[in-house]
């Protein structure tokens, strides 16, 4: 069975027809740049592009950096314009892709039940918690396999800062962190993060997940255990196709 998925980002939309029987993308994913501003017209544009790239007429499911209520509506835009908020993200979608039926959830979210289902998180109890580094923080928090869907804790406060403009990705590379360093962010992120929910599982996710061997190693004194996301990141992808067959079934 195939869904299409579709992951937008703080820089880039990316998706791609999604074989939910091995949980991978059926064909190589199309990606195109998030306009900045990014506004909801141009982040549809962009959506549009993607899905016609592959002339898909079926259901699609599409991630949001935000929150997102009742698979539809925009809570808080962090990394994207401010005019998402209060958004029906689902209607404009659907609109601008010809009424095409339309799944939208949390980006970190997402990626999670992706990974709980196919990947680093399969048959794991208890908590885990997957956060996705990237142009901010995701998260995406599960107790014995449930999600608890739009946690954002990329913006607790830490050390007087929200804690995605200190550790993210973006933020290593904007103020050029060797990983070294940049793991020391990590590292007191994840410290905060355990100190909240003591889970029993990390799972690191966002585009630094195929790179996770350059920084893991740095990290030191987390009792949880901390793992790369399997599906890296496509995960978010996966996880959005997998949300649509579920309104499609």
């Amino acid at each position: 069975m195939q869904i299409f998925g579709l992951d937008i980002g703080g820089s880039g939309i990316k998706g791609a027809p999604v074989d939910l029987d091995r949980g991978d993308l059926a064909q190589e994913r199309f990606k195109v740049l998030t306009p900045h501003p990014a506004t909801p017209d141009g982040v549809a544009d962009g959506v549009k592009q993607v899905v016609e790239h592959y002339g898909w007429t079926g259901p699609v499911g599409l991630t949001f950096p935000g929150v997102v209520t009742d698979g539809s509506t925009i809570r808080t835009a962090a990394n994207v314009d401010r005019g998402w908020i209060d958004t029906d993200a689902r209607a404009l979608f659907s609109e601008r892709l010809g009424g095409l039926p339309v799944t939208v959830v949390n980006d970190a979210d997402a990626a999670g039940v992706a990974e709980m289902h196919f990947g680093a998180g399969r048959d794991r109890r208890g908590t885990v918690i997957l956060l996705t580094f990237g142009t901010g923080i995701g998260s995406a928090l599960f107790v014995d396999g449930a999600l608890v869907p739009n946690t954002e804790l990329g913006h607790l406060e830490l050390h007087g800062h929200d804690a995605e403009k200190r550790a993210s990705s973006k933020a290593r590379e904007d103020e050029d962190l060797s990983w070294e360093h940049w793991a020391e962010r990590v590292q007191k992120y994840l410290a905060h993060v355990e100190m909240l929910f003591s889970p029993e599982l990390f799972i690191i996710g966002g585009g630094v997940s195929r790179k996770s061997h350059k920084f893991l190693p740095h990290i030191e004194g987390i009792k949880a255990e901390i793992v790369p996301a399997r599906l890296q990141n496509n995960a978010g992808i996966v996880g959005a196709a997998m949300r649509a067959a579920e309104k499609d079934s």
